[in-house]
């Protein structure tokens, strides 16, 4: 028999920041496929749609109308799923193991990346994307005023294979009441970070002070791991060139992801930091990108079954994940053609 080989033989990997663990299957790449297939939009969009809640001088859902901006455009959610008016919830009894309810106030907001309809962050510039991530900023600070705000969670949804409502590039900003949390006090994603500049096999880019990795317990086909090289716990203490840094990696990532396979690549995204206020020197702040797709534009990876029932599975391995994805190019397939 021969010996084993993770790139050929089914395996678990170990994932330390949800203690969880997932099942890779990498002899699994050739089986057919005759399942369903997403639709690839390569619709040509306009700058500007007079039809778009977002766009601006447009009127929203409710009444409201956008400023006429020319950057980026912050307003609270027309349908937000929290509210900081309702009222305080009675049914708080910590001594019921099986039903409980906690009442949970506080705010949600979109965050317009840019006035331009046509655009994703794949094809804005890096000039571009740090105004986004000041804006990003400035709404953790603004968030960290209001006394009942603990947590502020930022993220993009991209593409209606993730359920994006509005193909306006945008994202959101959900900050809620306080966050039960849990730590030994020992940073793993330090430890991580120097590990993976060690091995290089799952690293797709890099720049001075930003890593990105498929990392090691990826689910998500092709799933990737951002965070700073150095300890940061939150948006607020980043440096300026650490900003410049990250809209760069923004701007790489996005764009190879675009590249992979030809089409708007559909993906959540989302920055785990610091809860806003007290000390949480701890938390060491990084960003997830969950895409669905699995072997091209059509085909998508889903969670069911086993996945459901017993642990996630992959069947590509982060590491061959990472060599394609290295192999794409920075320059966005719209701008070669």
């Amino acid at each position: 028999m021969s010996s084993f080989d993770y790139r050929a033989h089914s395996h678990r990997r170990y994932n330390p920041l949800t203690r969880s663990w997932v099942l890779c299957s990498p002899h699994r790449n050739q089986r057919p496929w005759q399942g369903q297939k997403e639709k690839v939009t390569q619709e040509e969009r306009p700058q500007y749609d007079p039809q778009c809640y977002l766009c601006p001088g447009n009127k929203r859902a409710h009444g409201d109308v956008n400023p006429t901006y020319t950057s980026t455009f912050r307003f609270m959610n027309d349908f937000a799923a929290v509210k900081d008016d309702q009222p305080m919830s009675t049914n708080n009894d910590e001594q019921d193991d099986l039903l409980r309810i906690q009442g949970l106030r506080g705010e949600c907001h979109v965050i317009c990346f840019s006035p331009r309809h046509d655009l994703t962050m794949a094809e804005m510039t890096t000039d571009d994307i740090i105004k986004v991530v000041y804006e990003w900023i400035k709404s953790y600070r603004d968030m960290s005023t209001k006394d009942f705000i603990r947590y502020v969670q930022i993220f993009e949804n991209k593409g209606q294979a993730m359920g994006c409502s509005n193909p306006h590039p945008h994202g959101q900003l959900w900050c809620l009441e306080p966050y039960r949390e849990t730590h030994n006090g020992h940073c793993l994603l330090c430890d991580y970070a120097k590990r993976e500049c060690k091995e290089q096999t799952r690293i797709v880019i890099e720049n001075d002070t930003f890593l990105c990795v498929v990392p090691f317990w990826a689910i998500w086909p092709f799933e990737v791991l951002l965070l700073p090289k150095d300890h940061v716990t939150c948006l607020l203490r980043l440096s300026s060139r650490q900003i410049d840094d990250l809209a760069d990696a923004l701007r790489r990532i996005t764009c190879r992801y675009d590249n992979l396979f030809q089409c708007p690549f559909p993906y959540s995204m989302g920055i785990h930091q610091a809860p806003v206020r007290e000390n949480h020197d701890y938390a060491h702040m990084h960003f997830h990108f969950y895409p669905p797709l699995l072997r091209s534009a059509t085909v998508r990876k889903f969670l069911v079954g086993f996945e459901m029932l017993g642990e996630p599975q992959r069947d590509i391995t982060p590491e061959q994940a990472a060599e394609q994805l290295r192999a794409c190019s920075e320059t966005h397939y719209k701008q070669e053609k």
